[in-house]
């Protein structure tokens, strides 16, 4: 499963988030996303980045991705202190709840590891992009390092 941010990032800028985006698309994993995490990243790229809104869309009409339920109002309010942010409570019990294997994100109240997420990594294995692309797709650190700082005009140039 990937959190909102990843969708975000993977849609405005071609690094490791995007190739987390584009892995899911040529099914090297199956990609898990629920409506709570499509509904923040479609609200905060039309906020924020309204440019890349048509690229995500176009990601999610292209996508096949299992689609999980979000958490119910009451399952939320008994899971308070899972994460540090409230609002990421959703996100998380609809990862636990869909037994997914990991959960990438690139929000620190995910991926910290203290006391604020102790119970939430109990629980679920959390990944930043870079991370997930090493560790689970095989990338090399040559292969992740060639794109750190890549730009939408560099794959326009191959």
């Amino acid at each position: 499963m990937v959190d909102a941010n990843v969708l975000i990032a993977g849609s405005g800028w071609p690094r490791w988030p995007h190739e987390v985006l584009l892995a899911g698309l040529r099914g090297e994993f199956q990609l898990v996303l629920s409506p709570y995490v499509i509904r923040q990243a479609h609200r905060n790229l039309g906020k924020r980045f309204p440019e890349h809104l048509e690229r995500f869309e176009e990601f999610l009409s292209q996508a096949d991705f299992e689609l999980v339920p979000d958490p119910s109002l009451e399952e939320v309010a008994q899971h308070g202190g899972l994460v540090r942010d409230e609002s990421d409570i959703p996100i998380a019990l609809s990862a636990i709840n869909a037994q997914v294997d990991y959960l990438v994100s690139e929000d620190k109240d995910f991926t910290a590891r203290n006391e604020t997420t102790a119970k939430l990594h109990e629980q679920l294995k959390v990944l930043l992009s870079g991370t997930f692309l090493r560790q689970v797709l095989g990338w090399t650190s040559k292969e992740l390092e060639g794109i750190r700082h890549r730009k939408w005009s560099d794959l326009e140039e191959k």
